[in-house]
This record gives structure tokens, sequence and C-alpha cells, in this order.
């Protein structure tokens, strides 16, 4: 008997990089959705053993909150994907990239962007997972 598996991707397997945002991290948000600092609370999907800290890195969606922006979107609890580390990572083909700054783009639910442009370069791995942020992304490394 021949027992066929059928498998959906919605998004690429990600990547082992080092989750180098722990909780608690704040960092600025690349975005026009008039968040400017955000701070992260939680990493959505994160699975630690018990006492471990939730960390998050590339490509990661957070729950963050807003610390700086607009005053309609202040002390809200948004989501967000990590898209700059000043971590280095590794790449399969060899390169290491970092970035000089962390950063993050606010987004909804399913992953769309909320701002309409991103003013600085994003990794070409938070666009594999996320394809809503390439769209509107000025330049993609």
């Amino acid at each position: 008997m021949v027992r066929r598996i059928k498998t959906v991707m919605k998004r690429p397997p990600k990547m082992k990089t080092i989750r180098s945002l722990p909780s608690k991290a704040k960092m600025p948000a690349v975005c026009n959705s008039g968040a400017k600092v955000i701070e992260v609370i939680s990493v959505v999907g994160f699975k630690a053993t018990r006492g471990q800290q939730p960390s998050a890195t590339i490509g990661d969606m957070v729950v963050a909150s807003v610390k700086k922006g607009t005053p309609d979107l202040r002390k809200k609890v948004v989501r967000a994907v990590i898209v700059q580390t000043k971590q280095k990572f590794r790449r399969v083909s060899g390169e290491f990239v970092h970035f000089e700054q962390n950063g993050a783009v606010v987004v909804d639910e399913d992953g769309n962007p909320k701002g309409t442009e991103i003013k600085s370069p994003i990794a070409r791995e938070a666009v594999d997972r996320w394809p809503g942020l390439g769209k509107i992304a000025s330049m993609v490394i």
C-alpha cells in the first residue's frame, strides 16, 4: 500500500539564524505607518522550554507596543515583522549580511504592511517569507 502525503506550504521555510532580539528590545519602525519606536512584547509562534525568553530574528512576526509615534497609534499593541538586525547572519550562498540598526515594519494579522512605503533597505529573507513587504520596499538586499 502506497501512502501519499500532501504537503501545503504557505510560506518558505524559515532559515536558521541567531535570535538576536529578545523581548523588551526597542527598535525603530522603518515604515510610514505612524509608529516611530516599537518595543517587542513576544514573538508569534515561538516555542521554548520553561523560563526561556522569547527572541526574534529576520522575518519573524512579533507582537509589539508602540512607544513613540502619532497620538492615535501610541500605547497600542501592534504586530510587526523584523526586517533588519545588527547581528550578522549567513545566507546559503555563503555571504554574511548585517544592517546598521535593528528595524521592523508594522503589519496587520495577515502580514500585509499598514504603511505605504518602507524607507530603508530590508532583508531578502523577510520578503521571501512575507511577500507583501516586497511590494512597498524601496530596496531589498
